[in-house]
């Protein structure tokens, strides 16, 4: 029996959309900032809208949870607020209603991706019409695909940290991500804050693919870069750190949004949703920030 309820995943998923989007990350849509063509309660509204595939993410193929979470939310949302986020979250969520380790399920999970799965997710990222894509040789989402969903994401691997994930059973997320918020939220006594040291500090060491299609790779170096010296600066825990933080947030805050972090944001979401279902216990909003 798993040891978590398909309500309780629900639930994570949402949650960690809400606080993510919700914490002050630098270069993204957040409280205290929209963009031109996706505003905060987008992305409140999306985070509403992936419960119900979410709820049967246990009954049902990871395919078929990408689908419908990113179907739901077009009847809610008209931009892509969450493809990269319901990617990430739909396997663990699958792997997380399973009797046994979480991770060891996740890997029993991915190895068992279909094509069907594959059809699917590429009928989801139709829809969701991500910018930043391009054309690729194999494995286009624009054809049909004879793949399996984790094959697929191996032809991506290279520029896309999200399929990077499919087959290195989560690597960032497990070995970067979750320690990252796990020690952030035990010290930073804020979630906010827990959510934006953890952000940077899967940036530092993960360039940002979003970025390196948009821009190019010597530009996500940089970001990356900058991310490291404003936690070297302290990051949110001094008042240094965050005006190194503040600057790096003005850096990305280009008008066309070519410099937004996409794919960490996305990764930080995949982290929290890990920290609420394996830390439930510590989760809460603590008396005093930083």
């Amino acid at each position: 029996m798993s040891p978590f309820r398909a309500s309780e995943v629900a639930q994570a998923a949402q949650a960690a959309c809400l606080l993510e989007v919700s914490a002050p990350k630098p270069g993204n849509v957040n409280r205290y900032a929209d963009f031109a063509d996706a505003r905060y309660e987008d992305f409140l509204l999306s985070a509403v809208a992936i419960g119900p595939a979410f709820l049967q993410a246990g009954r049902v193929s990871v395919g078929r949870t990408i689908y419908r979470a990113i179907r739901d939310t077009r009847r809610w949302v008209h931009t892509n607020t969450n493809l990269g986020i319901v990617l990430l979250l739909a396997p663990l969520a699958k792997a997380a209603l399973q009797p046994g380790p979480l991770r060891e399920n996740l890997s029993r999970v991915l190895a068992g991706l279909t094509v069907e799965d594959a059809r699917l997710a590429y009928a989801a990222i139709r829809l969701a019409r991500p910018g930043g894509l391009g054309q690729v040789a194999e494995g286009d989402v624009a054809e049909e695909v004879h793949l399996t969903l984790r094959e697929a994401m191996a032809l991506a691997r290279e520029r896309d940290a999200i399929a990077r994930e499919y087959v290195t059973d989560f690597a960032i997320t497990f070995e970067i991500g979750y320690p990252a918020l796990r020690e952030a939220w035990n010290a930073a006594r804020s979630p906010a804050s827990a959510v934006v040291e953890t952000y940077l500090q899967i940036l530092a060491r993960v360039p940002d693919t979003l970025i390196a299609r948009k821009r190019g790779l010597e530009i996500a170096l940089e970001v990356s870069r900058r991310a490291l010296a404003a936690l070297e600066a302290g990051g949110v825990r001094t008042s240094e750190g965050r005006r190194a933080i503040s600057e790096l947030d003005q850096f990305l805050r280009d008008e066309s949004h070519t410099l937004n972090p996409g794919t960490t944001a996305d990764l930080t979401t995949a982290a929290l949703f890990l920290f609420l279902l394996q830390e439930r216990d510590a989760v809460g909003t603590p008396s005093a920030p930083f």
